[in-house]
């Protein structure tokens, strides 16, 4: 979310091998709707936090209810400063045993998370591949979290840093090749997601992450992740009403320079954050029509957000208390239930 553009340098990294997709990739079509469980990474100016006040993990219930719902795969955001207090130190065993719960919970109901590192390209307010955050220390960091998790059925994969942006921007794709580096030694199979600079804007990424394409896997696993708002700034925030003149092809056309980035250059996509407030119907229209061009491009979408903390947030799509559904749900439903997958 608050998506701003800003300078960027190019960095100079390693040629990209061509993306390959598994046979077991192959084999299996995907899920095309995802959602996002926000709580983990809530009030990360409290540290560490009390868990169940200042932040919060998924209940058992909750993750009945989603499944029951049709969902396979959630994004999980966390928070670095929580799980990692100290640079380069083991893992804090309060916040990390809640994660190893969250992801026994997944693969106990054969569900998959997806691990976001929500930082902004940042560690205690400073850039990752500065002096106070070496790269060595970003790498360890992804070391400790495949070591720990990478051989979970309830793990979905990495998604190494949430919407990079202003001062993190120039190095990022250095950080994000050390961060792949520390995943692959110990997990060499999970996919790895890579958003991109100036909040992993869809509308701005071709123009902004041609560096990108340099990075270098061995596992030929890479997932490019952008997000993506209808709102007059892009921000999500949604602080006014939607404009008379509103055009409900705008995510559509927010997410075409992204899909379109990665077919011209034969790489596998994702769009990690959208929503809409659910008391507009042409914000609605907008997400049916962009999850039907997201399905015809074989793109998975993830919606912001779930979670027990928001039933009032204008974006949520966390049932009422009265356990009745959000309208936004009647449109994931709908693809949901139509097998909205991919090969």
């Amino acid at each position: 979310m608050k998506k701003s553009v800003w300078a960027l340098s190019l960095v100079v990294g390693w040629l990209a091998s061509t993306t390959v997709v598994t046979a077991a990739e192959t084999a299996a079509a995907k899920p095309l709707v995802h959602i996002n469980i926000a709580g983990p990474e809530f009030a990360g100016s409290v540290l560490p936090g009390r868990p169940g006040y200042d932040y919060m993990f998924p209940s058992a219930a909750s993750l009945d209810r989603w499944k029951a719902e049709g969902v396979q795969v959630f994004r999980l955001p966390i928070k670095w400063e929580r799980l990692q207090p100290t640079l380069n130190a083991p893992l804090d065993e309060v916040y990390a045993k809640l994660i190893d719960t969250a992801v026994q919970r997944a693969a106990d109901r054969k569900m998959s998370l997806l691990l976001d590192i929500h930082n902004y390209g940042f560690y205690r307010k400073q850039v990752i591949g500065s002096a106070a955050v070496p790269l060595t220390a970003y790498n360890n960091l992804l070391q400790q979290i495949s070591k720990r998790w990478g051989n979970s059925p309830g793990l979905h994969g990495y998604d190494i840093m949430n919407e990079p942006n202003g001062a993190a921007d120039a190095g990022w794709p250095a950080a994000a090749q050390a961060a792949i580096n520390g995943v692959r030694v110990n997990d060499k199979v999970k996919p790895i997601y890579v958003q991109g600079r100036s909040w992993s804007s869809a509308s701005q990424w071709a123009k902004l992450n041609g560096p990108l394409l340099l990075l270098r896997d061995p596992s030929n696993n890479i997932i490019f992740s952008a997000h993506l708002y209808v709102d007059p700034n892009a921000s999500g925030t949604y602080t006014a009403a939607a404009p008379a003149n509103f055009d409900p092809n705008l995510g559509v056309q927010r997410a075409t320079p992204f899909v379109e980035w990665l077919v011209r250059n034969n790489r596998k996509g994702h769009i990690g954050e959208f929503g809409v407030p659910g008391d507009d119907p042409r914000y609605l229209e907008s997400m049916e029509r962009l999850l039907s061009y997201l399905k015809t491009n074989c793109v998975p979408m993830a919606y912001w957000a779930a979670g027990p903390w928001g039933s009032s947030y204008k974006l949520s799509i966390e049932p009422a208390k009265d356990g009745q559904s959000k309208t936004q749900w009647s449109v994931l439903s709908k693809h949901i239930k139509e097998g909205s997958t991919c090969k």
